[in-house]
């Protein structure tokens, strides 16, 4: 009920009606998974440098229905960022700025769901954006592939078990192919291919194998 009272809000604030789409119901079935690369990790002072997003119908991930762009930010790049994504100032120089690529992202998605990894930055680094385009944040539904992760993996879990959400070891875990991390558009690939394969282990109420605990060893003395 908090949920449908604060879409209304949203769509009463929304400063664009060209934007209304994005209440819409949803195509059935449909989801977006959607990645971002930024110059840091800073959601109030950093940027966005790239964007890529692909359309998940059903069981298939439609690879030719995707976004991509590049995006030249107003924020200069962090070393540590360049080191994990590898775009460089040179690299970005030509890219839009992010109010022009906005429309079509903003299009492409629609009212279909987000799906992401550790999505929460994500949107809050679109929504910086999507305040100043629309008076609003997103409104879309967000799933976090960690968190349904976590429930699979660790939700029977006892108290003390070790807990690993990396983005490479839940690809290894779901047998993934790793391809170039940190590059938005394989980013949101596996992202998708990593919902489709735990939405496959929920449909089916399979839980992800732990490794066993290493057995205390208790040792007497005489």
């Amino acid at each position: 009920m908090l949920l449908g009272l604060k879409r209304r809000i949203l769509l009463y604030l929304l400063r664009d009606p060209a934007y209304r789409f994005l209440f819409d119901p949803p195509p059935p079935g449909e989801v977006v998974s959607i990645d971002c690369e930024t110059t840091g990790l800073n959601t109030r002072k950093d940027d966005i440098v790239a964007v890529a997003a692909v359309r998940i119908r059903g069981n298939r991930i439609l690879t030719s229905e995707r976004f991509e762009a590049m995006v030249k930010p107003r924020a200069k790049l962090n070393p540590d960022a360049i080191k994990v994504h590898r775009l460089r100032e040179q690299d970005v120089v030509d890219g839009l700025p992010i109010e022009e690529v906005l429309p079509g992202l903003l299009k492409f998605i629609g009212s279909r769901p987000l799906v992401g990894f550790y999505l929460e930055f994500d949107v809050a680094m679109l929504n910086r954006h999507v305040r100043r385009l629309l008076g609003i944040e997103l409104p879309n539904a967000q799933i976090e592939v960690s968190g349904t992760y976590y429930e699979r993996k660790y939700g029977d879990a006892p108290p003390g078990t070790e807990v690993d959400l990396r983005f490479a070891s839940i690809l290894n875990d779901l047998g993934i192919p790793a391809l170039e991390q940190h590059d938005a558009a394989s980013d949101a690939l596996m992202t998708a291919m990593m919902y489709l394969t735990l939405q496959d282990l929920k449909a089916r109420d399979r839980r992800i194998p732990r490794k066993r605990a290493k057995p205390i060893a208790f040792y007497g003395g005489s």
